[in-house]
């Protein structure tokens, strides 16, 4: 079903939401209304909340005729009548068992996914066999890497790997929510401090570090700096934003490939007891 009639923006009369503007989409006879965090997705995707109502006498900030607002799916695509910032799209998700709803362009959109084919070189010149911690709900099958995997418990990170027997390198990955929850859970500083023991190590999240700005569950002044504090305390265990899955995936095996060859390297072959010389005469 089209319906074409207004796109219109207005400022969220509730002073207390993080979301300060309100979106009424032409979809139905009343239209269906969104709290969002900005007027266009220029950036970034903007995340959206549902709203009950439109205010009875509301600040408009920009009324925009609309060429098409259909809805496909999960998606409901909109074209407004300008030149310029008229296409987006509206994508109606679940994340951890709710449902989210995100604003998107096609500039947004691509931002969100690089444009990047991952190597399909070994690491370090060989085919690594990467310990993946037992209690991984839904591990990485390092699949786009050649690379082998086996289920074992350990003791610091997620992934790993070993020499003679011997874990000389981890990898804890994160999302960017289960980080937010480790760090205000002050559980970081402990996963840290494991992962220091260890002689290589580092903590790779799946997500950019611009993510942290746009969160609005908690204040991002807060998780910046907390992140910091902890690199500080635990300079050898590096904290690195990789974008996307995929790409958090690809430099955890690179990272574990390095660190393998650099043990063997650096590890000095066995040296024999030297022998007894024998007496004279015995």
């Amino acid at each position: 079903m089209v319906h074409v009639e207004d796109f219109v923006v207005a400022r969220n009369p509730d002073d207390g939401s993080t979301l300060p503007y309100l979106v009424r989409l032409p979809l139905t006879e009343s239209g269906i209304v969104l709290k969002v965090r900005d007027t266009w997705p220029r950036t970034a995707k903007i995340y959206c909340h549902p709203s009950t109502d439109w205010p009875v006498n509301p600040e408009v900030v920009e009324r925009v005729p609309v060429r098409s607002c259909v809805r496909r799916g999960a998606a409901i695509d909109l074209v407004l009548d300008r030149g310029r910032e008229n296409r987006s799209q509206f994508v109606f998700t679940r994340a951890r068992g709710r449902e989210v709803i995100f604003w998107q362009s096609a500039r947004t959109a691509r931002q969100a996914r690089p444009n990047v084919v991952v190597p399909t070189m070994r690491a370090s010149g060989q085919v690594l066999e990467i310990l993946v911690d037992s209690h991984e709900r839904y591990p990485w099958k390092f699949s786009s890497q050649q690379a082998l995997t086996r289920r074992q418990a350990l003791v610091a990170g997620d992934y790993a790997v070993e020499v003679d027997g011997t874990i000389v390198a981890s990898v804890e990955r994160k999302s960017l929510a289960d980080l937010v929850s480790t760090l205000t859970g002050g559980k970081l500083r402990y996963l840290l401090a494991a992962l220091a023991e260890l002689p290589r190590s580092a903590l790779v999240v799946e997500d950019r570090y611009s993510a942290i700005f746009k969160l609005t569950h908690i204040r991002p002044a807060v998780i910046a700096e907390g992140l910091a504090e902890a690199q500080v305390r635990f300079p050898n265990v590096p904290i690195v934003f990789c974008d996307t899955r995929p790409l958090a995936q690809e430099w955890t095996y690179r990272f574990l490939g390095a660190a393998a060859a650099h043990h063997h390297d650096h590890t000095p072959p066995p040296t024999s007891s030297p022998r007894r010389s024998r007496r004279p005469g015995l």
